[in-house]
Protein backbone atom coordinates (compact mmCIF):
# COMPACT_ATOMS: atom_id res chain seq x y z
CA UNK A 1 0.00 0.00 0.00
CA UNK A 2 1.08 3.30 -0.94
CA UNK A 3 1.52 6.10 1.13
CA UNK A 4 -1.32 8.05 -0.49
CA UNK A 5 -3.54 4.89 0.11
CA UNK A 6 -2.74 5.10 3.78
CA UNK A 7 -3.79 8.48 4.26
CA UNK A 8 -6.86 8.23 2.80
CA UNK A 9 -7.74 4.77 4.44
CA UNK A 10 -6.73 6.77 7.43
CA UNK A 11 -8.88 9.68 6.96
CA UNK A 12 -11.88 7.71 6.48
CA UNK A 13 -10.98 6.43 9.75
CA UNK A 14 -10.65 9.32 11.54
CA UNK A 15 -14.17 10.75 10.08
CA UNK A 16 -15.89 7.77 11.43
CA UNK A 17 -14.34 8.18 15.23
CA UNK A 18 -13.91 11.70 15.59
CA UNK A 19 -17.48 13.07 13.77
CA UNK A 20 -16.86 16.37 15.70
CA UNK A 21 -14.39 17.07 13.18
CA UNK A 22 -15.12 19.11 9.55
CA UNK A 23 -13.77 16.95 6.33
CA UNK A 24 -10.80 19.72 5.83
CA UNK A 25 -9.69 19.45 9.78
CA UNK A 26 -9.89 15.44 9.50
CA UNK A 27 -7.90 15.70 6.30
CA UNK A 28 -5.33 17.62 7.57
CA UNK A 29 -5.20 15.90 11.05
CA UNK A 30 -4.40 12.58 8.89
CA UNK A 31 -1.81 14.29 7.39
CA UNK A 32 -0.41 15.25 10.84
CA UNK A 33 -0.93 11.65 12.66
CA UNK A 34 0.54 9.75 9.66
CA UNK A 35 2.88 12.24 8.53
CA UNK A 36 4.13 11.57 12.63
CA UNK A 37 4.34 7.84 11.80
CA UNK A 38 6.01 7.79 8.62
CA UNK A 39 8.36 10.82 9.45
CA UNK A 40 9.07 9.29 13.15
CA UNK A 41 8.52 12.94 14.14
CA UNK A 42 6.10 15.31 14.85
CA UNK A 43 8.05 18.37 13.62
CA UNK A 44 6.72 20.48 10.92
CA UNK A 45 9.13 20.31 8.78
CA UNK A 46 9.49 16.58 9.16
CA UNK A 47 5.87 16.19 8.28
CA UNK A 48 5.88 18.61 5.90
CA UNK A 49 8.49 16.76 3.76
CA UNK A 50 6.63 13.48 3.97
CA UNK A 51 3.86 14.74 1.89
CA UNK A 52 5.25 17.16 -0.39
CA UNK A 53 7.28 14.18 -1.20
CA UNK A 54 4.13 11.82 -1.31
CA UNK A 55 1.68 14.29 -2.81
CA UNK A 56 4.28 16.21 -5.08
CA UNK A 57 3.20 19.43 -3.45
CA UNK A 58 5.26 22.49 -2.66
CA UNK A 59 6.87 21.83 0.68
CA UNK A 60 5.81 25.61 1.73
CA UNK A 61 2.36 24.96 0.86
CA UNK A 62 2.31 21.77 2.90
CA UNK A 63 3.81 23.73 6.04
CA UNK A 64 1.38 26.42 5.86
CA UNK A 65 -1.43 23.82 5.88
CA UNK A 66 -0.10 22.18 8.84
CA UNK A 67 0.35 25.01 10.69
CA UNK A 68 -2.70 26.77 10.40
CA UNK A 69 -4.34 23.95 11.57
CA UNK A 70 -2.99 24.10 14.76
CA UNK A 71 -4.03 28.47 14.64
CA UNK A 72 -6.87 29.92 16.53
CA UNK A 73 -9.74 30.91 13.86
CA UNK A 74 -9.10 34.57 13.69
CA UNK A 75 -5.67 33.84 12.83
CA UNK A 76 -6.20 31.60 10.10
CA UNK A 77 -6.31 33.27 6.21
CA UNK A 78 -10.06 33.37 4.75
CA UNK A 79 -13.63 34.58 5.86
CA UNK A 80 -14.76 31.02 7.05
CA UNK A 81 -11.96 29.17 8.91
CA UNK A 82 -12.91 28.00 12.21
CA UNK A 83 -10.07 26.21 14.63
CA UNK A 84 -10.11 23.17 15.85
CA UNK A 85 -11.84 22.43 19.03
CA UNK A 86 -9.63 19.79 20.71
CA UNK A 87 -12.16 18.71 24.21
CA UNK A 88 -15.01 17.56 22.51
CA UNK A 89 -12.61 15.32 20.85
CA UNK A 90 -11.77 13.89 23.73
CA UNK A 91 -14.84 11.63 24.91
CA UNK A 92 -14.59 10.34 20.81
CA UNK A 93 -10.83 9.28 21.91
CA UNK A 94 -12.29 7.25 24.78
CA UNK A 95 -14.75 5.48 23.27
CA UNK A 96 -12.70 4.89 20.29
CA UNK A 97 -10.61 2.85 22.62
CA UNK A 98 -13.22 1.27 24.46
CA UNK A 99 -14.82 0.40 21.38
CA UNK A 100 -11.88 -1.89 20.27
CA UNK A 101 -11.06 -3.13 23.77
CA UNK A 102 -10.79 -6.92 24.71
CA UNK A 103 -12.56 -7.35 28.44
CA UNK A 104 -14.42 -5.11 30.20
CA UNK A 105 -11.53 -3.61 32.98
CA UNK A 106 -9.42 -0.71 31.75
CA UNK A 107 -6.70 1.85 34.02
CA UNK A 108 -6.72 5.33 33.53
CA UNK A 109 -3.70 7.08 34.64
CA UNK A 110 -3.32 11.05 35.17
CA UNK A 111 -0.06 12.65 35.54
CA UNK A 112 1.57 15.85 34.43
CA UNK A 113 4.62 16.67 32.55
CA UNK A 114 6.95 19.54 31.76
CA UNK A 115 8.34 20.64 28.47
CA UNK A 116 11.26 23.01 29.01
CA UNK A 117 9.96 26.25 30.51
CA UNK A 118 7.20 26.43 27.62
CA UNK A 119 4.43 24.01 28.97
CA UNK A 120 3.08 22.16 31.73
CA UNK A 121 0.60 19.09 30.39
CA UNK A 122 -1.88 17.93 32.71
CA UNK A 123 -3.16 14.05 30.88
CA UNK A 124 -5.51 11.43 31.47
CA UNK A 125 -3.89 8.46 29.34
CA UNK A 126 -5.58 4.96 28.61
CA UNK A 127 -2.59 3.02 29.60
CA UNK A 128 -1.62 -0.25 27.16
CA UNK A 129 1.02 -2.51 27.05
CA UNK A 130 3.53 -0.48 28.65
CA UNK A 131 2.40 2.56 26.96
CA UNK A 132 -0.15 5.49 27.07
CA UNK A 133 -2.82 6.78 25.02
CA UNK A 134 -3.85 10.27 25.62
CA UNK A 135 -7.52 10.78 25.73
CA UNK A 136 -7.97 14.37 27.29
CA UNK A 137 -5.27 16.78 28.06
CA UNK A 138 -5.02 20.28 29.13
CA UNK A 139 -1.58 22.28 28.26
CA UNK A 140 -0.50 25.22 30.09
CA UNK A 141 1.86 27.97 30.25
CA UNK A 142 4.49 27.21 32.28
CA UNK A 143 6.18 29.05 35.21
CA UNK A 144 2.25 30.05 36.17
CA UNK A 145 0.93 29.78 39.69
CA UNK A 146 -2.08 28.33 39.01
CA UNK A 147 -5.05 25.21 40.89
CA UNK A 148 -4.65 22.42 38.85
CA UNK A 149 -8.13 21.11 40.39
CA UNK A 150 -10.21 23.37 37.98
CA UNK A 151 -8.25 21.47 35.02
CA UNK A 152 -8.76 17.74 36.28
CA UNK A 153 -12.18 18.34 36.89
CA UNK A 154 -13.18 19.60 33.70
CA UNK A 155 -10.79 16.88 31.96
CA UNK A 156 -12.90 13.84 34.01
CA UNK A 157 -16.11 15.57 33.15
CA UNK A 158 -15.21 15.49 29.58
CA UNK A 159 -15.22 11.92 29.67
CA UNK A 160 -18.07 11.36 31.61
CA UNK A 161 -20.14 8.30 30.70
CA UNK A 162 -17.94 7.53 27.96
CA UNK A 163 -17.31 3.88 28.97
CA UNK A 164 -20.38 1.65 29.49
CA UNK A 165 -21.49 1.28 33.34
CA UNK A 166 -20.57 -2.54 33.35
CA UNK A 167 -16.92 -1.64 32.96
CA UNK A 168 -14.43 -1.70 35.49
CA UNK A 169 -12.34 1.51 35.74
CA UNK A 170 -9.42 2.34 37.94
CA UNK A 171 -7.76 5.74 37.47
CA UNK A 172 -4.31 5.93 38.76
CA UNK A 173 -2.66 8.71 40.25
CA UNK A 174 0.86 9.66 41.99
CA UNK A 175 0.99 10.88 45.50
CA UNK A 176 2.07 14.38 44.27
CA UNK A 177 -1.87 14.55 42.98
CA UNK A 178 -3.58 13.12 45.42
CA UNK A 179 -6.55 15.44 46.96
CA UNK A 180 -9.92 14.21 48.69
CA UNK A 181 -11.51 16.24 46.31
CA UNK A 182 -9.97 14.26 43.37
CA UNK A 183 -10.99 10.69 44.93
CA UNK A 184 -14.78 11.48 45.13
CA UNK A 185 -14.34 12.82 41.37
CA UNK A 186 -13.38 9.72 40.39
CA UNK A 187 -16.19 7.98 42.48
CA UNK A 188 -18.72 10.34 41.34
CA UNK A 189 -18.26 8.82 37.80
CA UNK A 190 -19.19 5.51 38.82
CA UNK A 191 -14.98 4.79 38.25
CA UNK A 192 -12.61 3.39 41.33
CA UNK A 193 -9.88 6.08 42.49
CA UNK A 194 -6.14 4.26 42.96
CA UNK A 195 -4.48 7.26 44.52
CA UNK A 196 -1.18 6.72 46.10
CA UNK A 197 -0.42 8.78 49.38
CA UNK A 198 2.48 9.98 51.17
CA UNK A 199 3.75 8.50 54.30
CA UNK A 200 2.90 10.98 56.35
CA UNK A 201 -0.44 10.01 57.00
CA UNK A 202 -2.46 8.56 59.36
CA UNK A 203 -5.52 6.06 59.13
CA UNK A 204 -7.51 3.87 61.50
CA UNK A 205 -8.50 0.08 60.26
CA UNK A 206 -12.54 -0.80 61.00
CA UNK A 207 -11.67 -3.04 63.24
CA UNK A 208 -9.79 -0.79 65.30
CA UNK A 209 -10.65 2.20 67.50
CA UNK A 210 -7.19 4.28 67.18
CA UNK A 211 -5.17 6.21 64.01
CA UNK A 212 -1.84 4.62 62.95
CA UNK A 213 0.93 5.99 60.81
CA UNK A 214 0.12 4.70 57.25
CA UNK A 215 3.74 3.31 57.49
CA UNK A 216 3.43 1.05 60.28
CA UNK A 217 1.59 -1.24 58.36
CA UNK A 218 4.09 -2.44 56.17
CA UNK A 219 7.04 -1.07 58.59
CA UNK A 220 9.56 -3.78 56.85
CA UNK A 221 10.19 -4.96 53.39
CA UNK A 222 8.48 -7.88 51.83
CA UNK A 223 5.11 -7.00 54.01
CA UNK A 224 1.64 -6.33 52.61
CA UNK A 225 -1.45 -4.88 54.37
CA UNK A 226 -5.27 -4.66 53.03
CA UNK A 227 -8.41 -2.94 54.70
CA UNK A 228 -10.67 -0.93 55.54
CA UNK A 229 -10.81 2.09 57.09
CA UNK A 230 -10.59 6.04 57.74
CA UNK A 231 -7.95 7.87 56.30
CA UNK A 232 -6.23 11.12 57.74
CA UNK A 233 -7.35 12.90 60.78
CA UNK A 234 -8.64 16.33 59.58
CA UNK A 235 -12.63 16.66 58.97
CA UNK A 236 -11.47 18.61 55.71
CA UNK A 237 -9.47 15.41 54.31
CA UNK A 238 -11.08 12.26 56.57
CA UNK A 239 -12.05 9.77 54.08
CA UNK A 240 -13.88 6.43 54.29
CA UNK A 241 -11.78 4.11 51.71
CA UNK A 242 -9.98 0.72 51.32
CA UNK A 243 -6.19 0.78 52.00
CA UNK A 244 -3.77 -1.21 50.23
CA UNK A 245 0.21 -1.21 51.35
CA UNK A 246 2.70 -3.20 50.14
CA UNK A 247 6.38 -2.23 50.68
CA UNK A 248 8.70 -4.35 47.70
CA UNK A 249 12.36 -5.27 48.56
CA UNK A 250 14.83 -2.54 46.89
CA UNK A 251 12.62 0.44 47.27
CA UNK A 252 12.99 3.41 49.96
CA UNK A 253 9.30 4.09 50.54
CA UNK A 254 6.50 1.34 50.52
CA UNK A 255 3.25 2.05 48.22
CA UNK A 256 0.31 3.08 50.26
CA UNK A 257 -2.85 2.97 48.02
CA UNK A 258 -6.32 4.48 48.66
CA UNK A 259 -9.19 3.16 46.83
CA UNK A 260 -13.01 2.46 46.61
CA UNK A 261 -12.55 -1.33 45.97
CA UNK A 262 -12.93 -3.83 48.27
CA UNK A 263 -9.54 -4.88 49.76
CA UNK A 264 -10.51 -8.89 48.47
CA UNK A 265 -11.29 -7.19 45.14
CA UNK A 266 -8.40 -4.82 44.52
CA UNK A 267 -4.87 -5.43 44.14
CA UNK A 268 -1.76 -3.29 45.22
CA UNK A 269 0.08 -4.50 42.18
CA UNK A 270 -2.06 -2.50 39.80
CA UNK A 271 -0.25 0.22 40.86
CA UNK A 272 2.48 -0.63 38.77
CA UNK A 273 0.20 0.08 35.49
CA UNK A 274 0.61 3.82 36.17
CA UNK A 275 4.23 3.67 34.86
CA UNK A 276 2.99 3.32 31.45
CA UNK A 277 2.11 6.64 31.51
CA UNK A 278 5.70 8.13 31.94
CA UNK A 279 6.65 5.80 29.10
CA UNK A 280 4.01 7.31 27.24
CA UNK A 281 5.62 11.07 27.68
CA UNK A 282 8.66 9.26 26.68
CA UNK A 283 7.45 8.15 23.34
CA UNK A 284 5.87 11.74 22.87
CA UNK A 285 8.85 13.16 23.59
CA UNK A 286 12.99 12.01 23.07
CA UNK A 287 11.53 8.20 22.24
CA UNK A 288 9.14 8.99 19.42
CA UNK A 289 7.82 11.88 18.28
CA UNK A 290 10.50 14.32 19.30
CA UNK A 291 7.88 17.41 20.62
CA UNK A 292 11.01 18.49 22.74
CA UNK A 293 12.22 20.36 20.05
CA UNK A 294 8.68 22.13 18.74
CA UNK A 295 9.35 25.86 18.90
CA UNK A 296 5.50 26.39 19.86
CA UNK A 297 4.64 28.79 22.75
CA UNK A 298 1.07 29.01 22.31
CA UNK A 299 -0.53 27.01 24.34
CA UNK A 300 -3.41 26.29 22.67
CA UNK A 301 -1.83 25.55 19.81
CA UNK A 302 0.09 22.97 20.98
CA UNK A 303 -3.04 21.25 22.89
CA UNK A 304 -4.25 20.98 19.06
CA UNK A 305 -0.92 19.18 18.24
CA UNK A 306 -1.40 16.82 21.26
CA UNK A 307 -4.52 15.65 19.06
CA UNK A 308 -2.55 14.56 16.37
CA UNK A 309 -0.17 12.95 18.82
CA UNK A 310 -2.82 11.30 20.67
CA UNK A 311 -4.51 10.01 17.31
CA UNK A 312 -1.06 8.79 15.97
CA UNK A 313 0.06 7.05 19.28
CA UNK A 314 -3.50 5.21 18.91
CA UNK A 315 -2.36 4.04 15.22
CA UNK A 316 0.69 2.40 16.18
CA UNK A 317 -0.73 0.81 19.13
CA UNK A 318 -4.08 -0.05 16.75
CA UNK A 319 -1.57 -1.64 14.36
CA UNK A 320 0.38 -3.60 17.20
CA UNK A 321 -2.46 -5.12 19.15
CA UNK A 322 -4.56 -6.05 15.49
CA UNK A 323 -0.92 -7.99 14.35
CA UNK A 324 -0.95 -9.58 17.25
CA UNK A 325 -4.86 -10.65 18.02
CA UNK A 326 -4.11 -13.92 16.45
CA UNK A 327 -0.87 -14.60 17.56
CA UNK A 328 -0.79 -15.95 21.36
CA UNK A 329 2.57 -17.18 21.42
CA UNK A 330 4.74 -15.10 19.65
CA UNK A 331 8.01 -15.68 21.65
CA UNK A 332 7.39 -19.30 21.09
CA UNK A 333 6.97 -18.77 17.51
CA UNK A 334 9.41 -16.98 16.81
CA UNK A 335 12.44 -19.13 18.53
CA UNK A 336 10.79 -22.69 16.40
CA UNK A 337 11.48 -20.67 12.98
CA UNK A 338 14.54 -19.90 13.86
CA UNK A 339 15.44 -23.55 15.29
CA UNK A 340 16.09 -22.41 18.43
CA UNK A 341 15.53 -23.74 22.03
CA UNK A 342 17.10 -20.71 24.22
CA UNK A 343 14.67 -19.73 26.89
CA UNK A 344 14.27 -16.30 27.74
CA UNK A 345 14.59 -16.31 31.02
CA UNK A 346 16.05 -13.08 32.22
CA UNK A 347 13.30 -11.34 29.84
CA UNK A 348 10.20 -13.11 30.94
CA UNK A 349 11.15 -12.52 34.80
CA UNK A 350 11.73 -8.40 34.00
CA UNK A 351 8.37 -8.33 32.38
CA UNK A 352 6.68 -10.13 35.26
CA UNK A 353 8.19 -7.63 37.40
CA UNK A 354 6.85 -4.75 35.26
CA UNK A 355 3.72 -6.28 35.17
CA UNK A 356 3.69 -6.47 39.11
CA UNK A 357 4.96 -2.77 39.57
CA UNK A 358 8.28 -4.18 40.98
CA UNK A 359 11.10 -3.51 38.72
CA UNK A 360 13.83 -4.63 41.03
CA UNK A 361 15.09 -8.53 40.93
CA UNK A 362 19.00 -9.91 41.00
CA UNK A 363 20.79 -11.53 38.49
CA UNK A 364 24.25 -13.24 39.56
CA UNK A 365 26.08 -11.13 37.59
CA UNK A 366 29.61 -13.36 38.44
CA UNK A 367 28.47 -16.60 38.13
CA UNK A 368 27.74 -16.14 34.46
CA UNK A 369 30.29 -18.17 32.60
CA UNK A 370 29.40 -17.57 29.06
CA UNK A 371 29.59 -15.44 26.18
CA UNK A 372 26.46 -12.53 26.62
CA UNK A 373 24.91 -10.81 23.89
CA UNK A 374 22.19 -8.49 26.37
CA UNK A 375 19.48 -7.04 23.70
CA UNK A 376 17.65 -3.87 25.01
CA UNK A 377 14.28 -2.65 22.77
CA UNK A 378 15.07 1.33 21.55
CA UNK A 379 11.51 1.97 23.61
CA UNK A 380 12.12 0.35 26.62
CA UNK A 381 12.31 0.90 30.21
CA UNK A 382 15.75 2.43 32.16
CA UNK A 383 19.69 3.06 31.22
CA UNK A 384 20.02 0.70 28.33
CA UNK A 385 23.73 -0.48 28.80
CA UNK A 386 23.68 0.01 32.22
CA UNK A 387 23.21 -3.95 32.84
CA UNK A 388 25.74 -4.86 29.88
CA UNK A 389 28.07 -2.68 31.92
CA UNK A 390 26.96 -4.26 35.33
CA UNK A 391 27.90 -7.90 33.20
CA UNK A 392 30.82 -6.46 32.07
CA UNK A 393 32.43 -5.79 35.58
CA UNK A 394 31.67 -8.94 36.86
CA UNK A 395 32.32 -11.41 33.91
CA UNK A 396 35.35 -13.17 32.35
CA UNK A 397 33.62 -13.60 29.25
CA UNK A 398 32.46 -11.16 26.56
CA UNK A 399 29.79 -9.38 26.49
CA UNK A 400 27.98 -7.86 23.49
CA UNK A 401 25.44 -4.96 23.63
CA UNK A 402 22.99 -4.19 20.80
CA UNK A 403 19.34 -2.07 20.61
CA UNK A 404 16.39 -2.57 18.30
CA UNK A 405 14.91 0.81 17.57
CA UNK A 406 11.41 1.22 17.49
CA UNK A 407 9.78 -1.13 20.08
CA UNK A 408 8.32 -1.36 23.86
CA UNK A 409 9.66 -2.97 26.93
CA UNK A 410 7.46 -5.71 26.16
CA UNK A 411 8.30 -6.44 22.62
CA UNK A 412 10.01 -9.38 23.02
CA UNK A 413 7.39 -11.59 24.52
CA UNK A 414 4.47 -10.07 23.52
CA UNK A 415 4.91 -8.91 20.35
CA UNK A 416 4.51 -10.49 16.62
CA UNK A 417 8.16 -8.98 16.03
CA UNK A 418 9.91 -10.93 18.28
CA UNK A 419 11.76 -12.07 15.96
CA UNK A 420 13.38 -9.46 15.23
CA UNK A 421 14.94 -10.07 18.63
CA UNK A 422 15.71 -13.10 18.87
CA UNK A 423 17.27 -13.57 15.48
CA UNK A 424 20.35 -11.14 17.27
CA UNK A 425 20.83 -13.71 19.87
CA UNK A 426 20.79 -16.77 18.10
CA UNK A 427 23.42 -15.58 15.34
CA UNK A 428 21.18 -15.04 12.59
Amino acid sequence: MSDLEGLWQWQAELAKRLPGLSVAQVRVLAEWSLGMVLGRSSALTMVSLVWATAKGEQPGTVRQRLREWCYAAKQKRGSKRRAVEVEPCFPALLAWIVGSWSGRQVALALDATTLGDQFVVLAISVVYRGCAVPVAWSILPAGQKRAWRPEWERLLGCLRGTVPGDWTVIVLADRGLYARWLFTSIVSQGWHPFLRVNLGGMFRPTTEARFRTLRSFVPATDQRWAGTGTAFKGATTRLRCTLLAWHGAGYTDPWLILTDLPPDVADVAWYGLRAWIEQGFKVTKRAGWQWQRTRMVHPDRAARLWLAIAVATLWLVSVGGAADADDTTPLLDSLLSLRSALTATAQWRDVAAVMAGNGFYTIPFENIRAKVHWVNAGLGYGNHPHTARLIRASSHKPVFYSVVDGYGHMDPVMARNAITFWRLLVGE
